[in-house]
């Protein structure tokens, strides 16, 4: 199975670099399934209606969230009528949280994906063990069993919690990958087990800013501590980050992983579509 998982979306620039770039990286690389994480898609906070149709119209399958998914209150509503949008799974139970946590969808080809949004707890307000929360869906719906692939989105700030998530899933899940951060790492890998693994897709959004945002009001905050308003999105052209990933159709489990970068400032790395199909 051949799909694709597209970082943090930072509004306009964001949305717009998707909708250029994405039908051609579709065509390109023969893609099955297309993630892409948008908790920053509406003016960089939250996400709406709106903004989820044009990132579904430009091409994506599945919309993950994270620590800012109410930022925009539509979005409490929006997300029980879209089962496409999936908000992090280690809610607690009692606070009843709207949407789901994780969802099996099936591709045209006939395939089942599984995908899973968590919320890390260090240096983040904390939810329930996105540990426990995950070993319980991937249990519930194993790969190779039940999923022809499992992807794992784990919105988090530490690199050392996303890492101990893609051990803890390693021979569990397909892909287990960072978003939050806004900045693609380098460690892009197959673990022992057969996930593939990433600490951080990456952000689609103008890199000409500071994750994203404008660079004036981060750097008035770092340098001044007085606020002078709210941060607002670049808006210079985006780069397009994320990681493609191609699975062994017995197992399920990552054959390879290559990073996606496109469009924008920075460099561009696009996977060889003769390969992509091999």
């Amino acid at each position: 199975m051949r799909f694709a998982f597209f970082g943090d979306v930072v509004g306009r620039s964001g949305r717009e670099g998707l909708a250029e770039h994405l039908p051609a990286l579709r065509r390109r690389l023969d893609l099955e399934f297309v993630i892409v994480n948008a908790e920053n898609a509406a003016a960089g906070f939250g996400i709406t209606e709106g903004t989820a149709n044009e990132l579904f119209d430009a091409g994506a399958d599945c919309l993950t969230l994270g620590n800012h998914s109410w930022d925009q209150k539509e979005a409490l509503t929006y997300i029980v009528r879209e089962p496409r949008l999936i908000r992090p799974l280690n809610y607690p139970a009692f606070a009843e949280a709207p949407g789901r946590g994780a969802q099996l969808f099936d591709t045209p080809g006939g395939k089942r994906i599984l995908v899973v949004n968590l919320l890390g707890r260090v240096f983040m307000d904390a939810l329930d063990d996105p540990f426990a929360a995950v070993d319980r869906e991937l249990e519930s719906c194993p790969l190779g069993a039940v999923a022809d692939a499992v992807v794992v989105d784990m919105h988090a700030e530490a690199t050392s919690e996303k890492m101990a998530m893609g051990h803890f899933c390693d021979g569990r899940a397909s892909l287990v990958v960072g978003t939050h951060s806004h900045v693609p790492t380098a460690d892009a890998q197959v673990l022992p087990g057969g996930t593939a693994y990433q600490t951080d897709a990456g952000a689609c959004c103008d890199y000409d800013s500071v994750i994203g945002n404008q660079k004036e009001e981060p750097l008035r905050r770092f340098t001044t501590r007085i606020s002078g308003g709210r941060y607002k999105p670049a808006e210079g052209p985006a780069t397009v980050c994320g990681v493609f990933v191609e699975t062994d159709p017995a197992t399920g489990l990552a054959r390879r992983i290559e990073p996606i970068r496109i469009g924008g400032r920075l460099k561009p790395t696009v996977p060889e579509p003769e390969t992509a199909k091999a």
